[in-house]
């Protein structure tokens, strides 16, 4: 008997190494090891090891990260941290730049003479000022959570040129975001040009708009960003917005004064 049960172990032995698999739960096993159940890990998961040196455990907050089919996996840390079910989650990022800008409301244009902008004006009613869009920053994107915010960054160089350098002049102006041809973001301001007899009457100016809209409906939206001149001390004033009046001049160029526009969509995690 005892010699019986030593040639079945044997024979197991032999099977074993031959096969160099083992199920557990599973009497046809597919890998080295396969099992059919549920699996416990009371310490560290070590991979990349070899017969004579123990594996990765990997560090504290690494995740294993498959290098596909022969290769044992590695661990890798994130570059960003894992979001959960009730925060908020950057789901899109829009970024564009431009150097054309807006030259049509320069010297010989009349302002519009509206002072106030109210949330909701249509950028085609008239009557609500004379808006001008800066093309390459029109923008189609889709929100699917409600409960969201949405952050807009405007950022252009302004410049005009007084009649006489020798005379003060100031242009007022605004920039506004309007989404599906609405305003939602509005900011006014003014340049001014104090006797600026050195740079023969030249002046240049940075702008900015930071605006964060909640709630944004879930949808298809459209997002366009227009300026207009609200009021000239003089009308023959030259004035541009995100480039140089003339590439002549020393004091400016495209480059240093081009519009940068950006716009941030977190979405609430609700999956």
């Amino acid at each position: 008997m005892k010699k019986y049960i030593f040639k079945i172990l044997v024979a197991l032995l032999i099977s074993f190494k031959i096969n160099a698999q083992v199920g557990i739960k599973t009497d046809a096993p597919n890998a080295t090891l396969d099992v059919n159940g549920a699996t416990t890990l009371r310490k560290e998961l070590r991979v990349g090891g070899t017969s004579t040196q123990a594996g990765d455990p990997g560090l504290n907050g690494q995740v294993l990260v498959s290098r596909g089919e022969g290769l044992s996996p590695i661990w890798k840390s994130l570059s960003v941290p894992f979001v959960e079910v009730g925060q908020y989650k950057l789901i899109n990022t829009y970024l564009a730049s431009d150097r054309n800008g807006i030259t049509s409301l320069s010297a010989g244009i009349a302002a519009d003479n509206v002072y106030k902008s109210n949330v909701g004006d249509d950028i085609t009613d008239l009557t609500k000022g004379k808006w001008v869009k800066i093309n390459a920053f029109e923008t189609n994107f889709d929100v699917k959570n409600g409960n969201n915010r949405i952050t807009y960054q405007f950022q252009t160089g302004v410049e005009m040129k007084a009649p006489s350098a020798t005379t003060s002049q100031s242009v007022t102006f605004t920039c506004g975001v309007f989404r599906n041809g609405k305003l939602v973001a509005v900011r006014p301001d003014k340049i001014s040009s104090n006797n600026n007899n050195l740079k023969n009457g030249m002046q240049d100016y940075i702008f900015t708009l930071n605006y964060t809209e909640q709630s944004v409906p879930v949808g298809n939206h459209k997002v366009e960003v227009a300026c207009r001149k609200i009021n000239s001390s003089d009308i023959n004033t030259a004035f541009t917005i995100g480039r140089n009046i003339a590439n002549s001049n020393t004091n400016s160029n495209a480059f240093t004064l081009e519009s940068e526009f950006k716009m941030d969509i977190i979405e609430f995690i609700t999956y």
